[in-house]
């Protein structure tokens, strides 16, 4: 269904509420949200399998339950009470991880301003959180080491102010505008830090790395796009007879090659995702804490995942010659789509170091893990 709606999502530059409200009744929203809350509170190897089936329709749609499924790893953190208010309603919960917002602690609550980029699928959203930076007066919160406190904090879809950004490249299907608060407030109840909050709800889920989960989903859409590029390529192979030649494109050796690769590169880096993602759920479901260097397993395995599938498109959109940049084919929406992905930030160069770091011994700041 994802794929029907394609190419309307990326004109519209959102999903179409039909395919949101497709998404929403078949529970892709809510794999995070706790069983008790009427989630699905799945594996974490399910919510990946998930999106990448999805984003091998459409990224898009594979981007927004990334986002607004991972969303839900909040509800462990709430009292009951906020919990169901938010996420026991059915609706949809979006909004954006990074602190880009300032929340002012007031006498039981916050009043909460700011401006967040990156809102993905906010149109769709029933609820938006907003990360934020917490102060008391004029002063930042600090943590011990100095660290600032940060914590999300949800807020009805209508309290939002939503700003018409989404004019990008890739991944314009997703909708993802600016949101801006002006001095809201937000009751403690809903607020929580995914750093230093302890999730009140059981369940191995919860034990697992949130951002870890977030990066491994990312890489779950890239995933999907590779796949579709290549079955593209050799769909287009088959019938394609470039000019000047007499034999068809899957015929060339050239071809032959470079999808074999392509199509190593990316089993392999699958793999590795989904091995690092059984290691750290084992982990989690033994009930012990998960390790630094699960954790980090776990960003490594992503963003070399996004890597590979960025590397997998990049060799099928350069085998299909010019018949890759027309609209009409899809290869130019997956090679766009594609290195859009790779720019989130939980994926970006900075993990390599992150990673070696650890590989190496050296100290780390796990809260980034």
């Amino acid at each position: 269904m994802a794929a029907q709606f394609a190419e309307q999502a990326e004109r519209e530059r959102r999903l179409p509420a039909e395919l949101s409200a497709a998404l929403a009744d078949a529970g892709l929203y809510r794999l995070c949200i706790p069983a008790a809350l009427g989630g699905g509170e799945v594996a974490p190897a399910e919510l990946v399998q998930a999106i990448e089936a999805l984003a091998t329709g459409d990224a898009a749609a594979g981007w927004c339950v990334a986002i607004c499924a991972t969303s839900g790893m909040l509800a462990a953190r709430l009292p009951e009470a906020a919990a169901r208010e938010v996420y026991g309603s059915g609706g949809v919960v979006g909004g954006v991880f990074a602190p880009s917002g300032r929340a002012l602690a007031g006498n039981g609550d916050f009043s909460v301003s700011g401006r967040w980029r990156f809102a993905s699928n906010v149109e769709n959203c029933d609820w938006l959180m907003g990360g934020c930076v917490v102060f008391d007066g004029e002063t930042p919160r600090t943590l011990p080491g100095g660290r600032p406190d940060v914590l999300l904090a949800l807020v009805p879809r209508e309290r939002v102010e939503v700003i018409d950004t989404w004019s990008v490249s890739g991944l314009r299907g997703t909708g993802s505008h600016d949101m801006a608060l002006d001095a809201v407030d937000v009751p403690a109840g809903r607020a929580a830090s995914l750093i230093t909050g302890r999730p009140l709800a059981d369940g191995a889920l919860y034990a697992f790395p949130p951002f870890g989960l977030l990066a491994v989903s990312i890489a779950a859409v890239t995933l999907g796009i590779a796949r579709a590029a290549l079955d593209d390529l050799a769909a287009l192979a088959g019938v394609k007879v470039p000019t000047l030649a007499t034999r068809k494109l899957a015929e060339r050796a050239g071809t032959q090659s470079g999808l074999a690769q392509a199509e190593a590169g990316l089993r392999a880096a699958r793999a590795l995702l989904l091995a690092a993602v059984e290691d750290a759920w084992a982990a989690a479901r033994a009930g012990g804490a998960i390790s630094v260097e699960l954790r980090a397993g776990l960003r490594l395995a992503a963003t070399h995942a996004v890597g590979a599938s960025a590397a997998a498109v990049d060799t099928a959109y350069g085998l299909a010659g010019g018949s890759a940049i027309y609209e009409t084919s899809p290869l130019q929406r997956r090679f766009r789509d594609v290195h859009a992905a790779t720019q989130h930030l939980l994926v970006g160069p900075a993990t390599w170091e992150l990673a070696g770091r650890t590989l190496l011994g050296l100290e780390v700041d796990d809260s980034q893990l």
